[in-house]
């Protein structure tokens, strides 16, 4: 229970449902529900401790929500996520991982969650039995309605130092020599935790107005009735049917009907995806009105007036769920449209009145990121100019969108047409950057397990691909690793995902650290979108914010990397509108 190393005390919290207890050294005492904002203050004060917790969301809500900076936790979900991999990481899963019992063992909780906690954590019956593990040794399902009492609460909470302890010495064994890199990575990645909390407190500024006349713009005048929405939606529909004379009845949402109505203007297609259509956008005004349809059936149907009013606040702030990991290759995600925002309402994310937006997006990450996992002294130096790309050129003696090309198909497998060629004189001027591609592609083939360079534990079987950067080679196949082309299709995966998880955890140690440099700014991280990070501050400290998130650049880039002869790079501004933001 009493931490030996070096750095801050390890105090596990446990929040149930009727109390709290902290346990570690320094303290071990029961907290009433109403004092916990104040108790974790005053510990924090007192012992500077890193937090041991089940789950930020589970734990660190209150805190949280009130207001209060948690500055250094142990999110044991998220180190089970990196150690054990996959994306079920309640306490049972945690406690299995740590014990070594069988994951499919775990008993599942017996009614859907109904109170403030975490319902993929914890269930909410709790039963007579005074033991919190089963016979095999298991979590029981429901600890944390199980634990409402002082006693209760004191055994789950010195569980969860357990359970720390032995991520910590699974780190060890994985590490060896980078134990450090591995700690490092959980200690960013529950930090990424705490800010999801966060951002879902704070939300998103939005100019409400200029969102209506936006989405009025795409969907119409907002409907006075279901009869007035259909008429609306009609003569939306009437400015693509106008195109095909007799065809004015066929439904526009129907994929079957929208391929004959195509044929009937001499347009055969295998399908009716938007990236088989856009080559004929300009032999008939059929498709371009189509294609110009979907954006504003988009906007009207799931971020129309509904979205609007459902998900922005009365103080004009867009919130929705964040969790820190998607649970493939551990990017953060967010519901109510934070992440899928369309381009033509990005206008309406405007700063509050004295304030502005620090946007700053990371510039050619994943090659980047290649050049550090790679270890490739080569690489790394063409990573010291602005545009990576042109360095990579010249050394293949190509222009840079070939350049461009190679680099990519490298990252994404794509060894077909203009890419395969261009990826074979990559191969000859990076013979060790490609190499490691080469054994991940390899690995997943075979069916083993990848690990990024922070230590996430990438596991195959029925794995989402994951999404493309805009302008990578697009694979085959579906979201999931069909018969046909499973090899391959694992094989790409692997090769990308040690690069795309890896330079997730490098956004993340980058936000974390940006998180604390702007807080005395007055400033607030209001969205994490893939490599962007967008910073809402008083308008006197713009400057001196802008600043900051370049310079944690520097240095999260050096502690992650472990060298600085890889470099990365923003691009930074300072806008009012999110729009205003080079893309």
């Amino acid at each position: 229970m009493t931490d030996k190393s070096s750095g801050p005390p390890l105090v596990a919290l446990v929040v149930g449902p009727r109390g709290a207890y902290a346990v570690g050294p320094g303290v071990d005492e029961a907290w009433p529900l109403g004092d916990v904002v104040h108790r974790f203050v005053d510990t924090t004060t007192r012992l500077g401790p890193r937090w041991v917790v089940w789950s930020a969301a589970s734990t660190l809500r209150l805190v949280v929500g009130a207001g209060v900076d948690v500055s250094r936790t142990w999110d044991l979900a998220e180190a089970h996520r990196i150690v054990h991999g996959g994306w079920w990481a309640t306490p049972g899963h945690v406690v299995a991982g740590c014990r070594g019992l069988d994951e499919a063992d775990v008993p599942a909780p017996r009614a859907p969650r109904l109170s403030g906690f975490d319902g993929d954590l914890f269930d909410v019956a709790a039963g007579e039995d005074v033991s919190l593990l089963t016979a095999a040794g298991h979590l029981r399902a429901d600890a944390l309605a199980w634990a409402t009492d002082d006693a209760r609460l004191r055994e789950l909470a010195v569980l969860a130092l357990d359970c720390c302890t032995a991520q910590r010495e699974a780190l060890a064994r994985l590490g060896g020599d980078h134990v450090g890199r591995l700690e490092r990575t959980v200690w960013s990645e529950s930090a990424a935790a705490v800010l999801c909390l966060e951002l879902e407190r704070d939300g998103l500024p939005v100019d409400r107005p200029a969102a209506e006349d936006l989405i009025a713009a795409s969907a119409g005048a907002r409907p006075d009735d279901d009869a007035d929405a259909a008429r609306i939606r009609a003569e939306r529909d009437a400015v693509v049917l106008r195109h095909a004379p007799g065809r004015e009845r066929a439904d526009l949402r129907n994929p079957g009907q929208v391929r004959d109505l195509l044929l009937s203007v001499g347009v055969d297609v295998p399908n009716t995806r938007a990236w088989v259509l856009e080559p004929y956008r300009h032999t008939h005004p059929l498709v371009d009105a189509l294609l110009r349809w979907r954006k504003d059936e988009r906007i009207a149907t799931t971020y129309g007036y509904r979205w609007l009013d459902d998900h922005v606040g009365a103080d004009d702030r867009l919130r929705g769920g964040w969790t820190a990991c998607d649970g493939a290759a551990g990017r953060m995600t967010a519901q109510n449209g934070l992440h899928n925002l369309p381009a033509p309402l990005r206008p309406a994310i405007c700063a509050a009145p004295g304030h502005v937006f620090v946007r700053a997006d990371l510039g050619q990450i994943e090659p980047r990121v290649l050049a550090v996992v790679s270890a490739d002294r080569a690489f790394a130096e063409a990573t010291r100019a602005d545009d990576l790309y042109a360095p990579v050129a010249a050394k293949l003696g190509a222009d840079r969108p070939r350049a461009k090309v190679a680099v990519l198909a490298a990252m994404y497998g794509q060894r077909s047409g203009a890419a395969g060629e261009a990826l074979k004189d990559l191969e000859r001027a990076y013979p060790v950057a490609m190499s490691l591609l080469d054994r991940a592609y390899a690995d997943g083939v075979a069916r083993r397990p990848v690990r990024t360079w922070g230590g996430r534990l990438i596991r195959f079987g029925g794995v989402p691909l994951p999404a493309l950067e805009p302008g990578a080679p697009e694979p085959s196949g579906s979201a999931e690793f069909s018969a046909t082309g499973a090899d391959g299709a694992r094989g790409r995966y692997a090769r990308n995902a040690i690069i795309q998880g890896s330079a997730a955890e490098l956004f993340k140690a980058w936000a974390a650290t940006v998180r604390h440099a702007v807080r005395p700014l007055g400033g607030q991280i209001v969205l994490c979108l893939h490599d962007e990070l967008l910073v809402h501050v008083p308008e006197q400290h713009a400057a001196a914010a802008a600043a900051a998130v370049e310079g944690t650049l520097t240095s999260a880039a050096r502690t992650w990397a472990g060298t600085d002869e890889v470099r990365f790079v923003a691009d930074t501004s300072i806008v009012r509108r999110w729009s205003e933001a080079k893309a």
